[in-house]
């Protein structure tokens, strides 16, 4: 199952970029929300190899994500895996200078079962696809709009 969008952004490339990589940001919003979330590696400065092991509540259910970073393309995206007992998931972002203050987000989710328990759950996410596509997107756009109104704050 596979969930895409894309967003401009009023900011140049390399600040979206510093913005869509400031992990300890997303790790502490993780927490917020109810998450258990322990990176793993020993990397001084980001980059791949990067590792993350979460948890969290989903449909009544403890859920162990373990998260790795396989591609930092400085100003151009970045990649990373998730495995789950049953489930294997990736996370791409790429990054596209449209001009020096213009940046098009484009995001990939996708999320593949790996075995019967994970395929069940997979096909119940199918069938409510087109509202999670939604809340998807629109918080896709809520994330490119901080991000825009924070870049014009700190220019």
């Amino acid at each position: 199952m596979k969930f895409s969008t894309k967003e401009d952004i009023d900011a140049s490339v390399d600040t979206v970029f510093a913005m869509a990589t400031d992990f300890e940001t997303f790790e502490r919003s993780a927490m917020r929300r109810g998450a258990d979330v322990r990176r793993t590696d020993t990397l001084a400065a980001p980059g791949v190899g990067m590792e993350w092991d979460t948890s969290f509540s989903m449909r009544g259910r403890r859920r162990n994500v373990e998260v790795k970073l396989t591609e930092y393309n400085p100003n151009r995206g970045i990649c990373a895996a998730a495995t789950s007992p049953g489930l294997l998931g990736r996370f791409d972002m790429e990054l596209i200078a449209l001009s020096k203050t213009r940046t098009r987000m484009v995001i990939d989710f996708e999320i593949k079962p790996q075995n019967l328990s994970a395929r069940l759950f997979v096909q119940s996410l199918r069938l409510a696809k087109a509202n999670l596509s939604k809340r998807f997107k629109m918080r896709v756009a809520e994330y490119a709009r901080m991000m825009e109104t924070k870049a014009k704050r700190d220019a």
